[in-house]
């Protein structure tokens, strides 16, 4: 009995052992996806994982990537791509693992029903898919965005007979990001990968602005003013014709904001500029567009008359004389210095910018008139201080040959507002500050060369420049071209009262600059400032 109780147990052992045996062998067998299971329309019976993964990747590359997909842009026009210009990936992978184990765990049961299931009906895997967004986006920006139409605001010309109303235009312009995302959810969802496919892109649609009634109704002039170019030379002059004829003919509706420098710049020889002088850190220096600082200032006034919002507006670093002090308005684009104003009236505007052979600049400003026959508007200029160069500055150089005299004209110094004063009737019923500016006060200064070989000539020279008057270093260096003896060098006493501020009162004349006035009055060609 005992022997035959030791044979049962062995025999138990041994049957242990074959079955954990068998489930190894099983186990290290790869299991194959059952019948009836597919991936699209592709049986993937009796494959394992990785076989179905390869034949998907295979098809994916070799029947889809290279399928046409036509984009429709702007009024119909094609643009014919493939998933594979869009970076078109197959994005879950993971059905493969999930077809295989159909079937496969669970109890024995569970794995008999699971096959039975498969006898009555397919289980179908459904591709997804993934596009690269920056690609998509590429492609809508270089392809389809050359067919966009931009809006057009309906515009005024000024003729002889009257103004002109220019028709304007819609605008159809591809929404991108709109765009990106339709074309993102086509792949994914819509899409049926055996086909080739057109997708019609998102479309924006603006209409233009601006109706005949309403472009009619600017028949008044709001305001007009003139400066005088006469003294400029033929590229300052060409400057100031050239940022005139930018600006002029510009439509402003209510509400919108002109910026000077968007309208003139890039200063640029392509864009019609040419050297001329210029401010630049308290000298005068030739820079392309030279003079246009006179454009934005004769703009200035003409928008100051016409009683427009000024947003942004900047004095010069030095005066200038073609408008009273504080009635500048400089540019810079090198500095963000920008001269701006907002079209705060119920009605269009119209700029004109004209200038004449006689060189002389004029700015109107056309609109609907809502003011009272009785309203005048006029601007003062209050000079506060006036501050006089109490010195010369001379720089020797050593690059420039001895005699050689480049004399910068010296500026005042002016704190200056200016005022608004409105009269109703002839009665004055309002004065407001307008602005104040401040002008730098700089001493008149010479660059003299003082390089030569004969020691005699340069300790002339330098005993000159040591007398620190540069009239007579003038006079050294001319007597040292005509070979002739310099006159002695002796110390130039200071004015004891030079240099001081002058409170109040009218601007005194600037040797250098002249007297500046309203309205139309000379100007050097060295005073306008396109850049400080």
């Amino acid at each position: 009995m005992k022997r035959c109780k030791k044979g049962f147990i062995c025999l138990a052992l041994i049957l242990a052992f074959l079955c954990v045996c068998r489930e190894q062998a099983f186990a290290k067998e790869e299991k194959r996806i059952l019948p009836g299971i597919f991936i699209e329309s592709m049986s993937v019976e009796g494959k394992t994982a990785g076989e179905a993964r390869a034949m998907v990747e295979s098809y994916v590359r070799d029947n889809l990537l290279g399928k046409t997909v036509t984009l429709i842009a702007v009024d119909g026009n094609a643009v014919q791509i493939t998933p594979a210009d869009v970076g078109l990936v197959w994005s879950n992978p993971e059905i493969v693992e999930e077809a295989a184990d159909i079937g496969q765990k669970g109890n024995v049961v569970q794995r008999y029903k699971a096959a039975k299931d498969l006898q009555h009906e397919n289980k179908v895997f459904h591709l997804q898919f993934d596009v690269d967004r920056a690609l998509v986006g590429q492609i809508l920006q270089e392809q389809c965005a050359p067919f966009n139409v931009e809006a057009r605001d309906a515009t005024l010309s000024r003729t002889e007979s009257g103004f002109v109303v220019n028709q304007g235009q819609t605008g159809k312009v591809v929404d991108e990001a709109a765009s990106t995302q339709l074309i993102c959810d086509y792949f994914n969802s819509d899409w049926n990968e055996g086909e080739n496919a057109a997708i019609e892109l998102m479309v924006t649609v603006s209409e233009p602005r601006g109706t005949d009634e309403e472009l009619m109704k600017v028949k008044d002039v709001l305001g007009t003013f003139t400066t005088s170019f006469r003294t400029s030379g033929p590229s300052r002059s060409a400057n100031v014709a050239n940022g005139c004829s930018l600006i002029n003919g510009v439509t402003l509706y209510p509400g919108d904001e002109f910026s000077t420098c968007e309208a003139i710049t890039p200063f640029t020889t392509e864009n019609g500029y040419y050297m001329a002088a210029s401010y630049l850190n308290g000298q005068v220096v030739d820079s392309l567009g030279g003079g246009i600082c006179q454009v934005s200032t004769t703009l200035y006034n003409a928008v100051l008359l016409s009683e427009l919002e000024v947003t942004e507006r900047h004095n010069h670093s030095m005066i200038v004389t073609y408008v009273d002090p504080s009635a500048d308005a400089a540019i810079a684009e090198s500095s963000g210095k920008d001269f701006k104003f907002i079209n705060n009236t119920q009605a269009p505007i119209y700029i004109e910018g004209i200038t004449t052979d006689d060189k002389q600049i004029t700015f109107t400003i056309y609109g609907m008139e809502t003011r009272d026959s009785g309203h005048q508007v006029r601007y003062e200029s209050e000079v506060v201080s006036t501050t006089y160069p109490d010195s010369e500055v001379i720089y020797p150089s050593e690059a420039l040959p001895v005699g050689s005299v480049s004399v910068q004209s010296a500026h005042v110094g002016y704190k200056a507002n200016l005022w608004k004063i409105v009269t109703e009737n002839g009665q004055e019923v309002s004065r407001e500050q307008v602005n104040s500016s401040s002008y730098k006060m700089v001493p008149r200064t010479a660059t003299v060369g003082v390089s030569t070989q004969d020691p005699n000539a340069y300790n002339a020279i330098m005993a000159a420049i040591a007398t620190n008057s540069i009239d007579h270093v003038k006079n050294v260096a001319n007597a040292l071209a005509a070979g002739e003896a310099p006159p002695p060098s002796e110390p130039v006493p200071a004015d004891p009262g030079a240099g001081q501020p002058v409170e109040g009162g009218a601007a005194p004349a600037d040797p250098a600059a002249g007297q500046p006035a309203q309205g139309e009055v000379p100007a050097p060609p060295q005073e306008a400032a396109p850049a400080e």
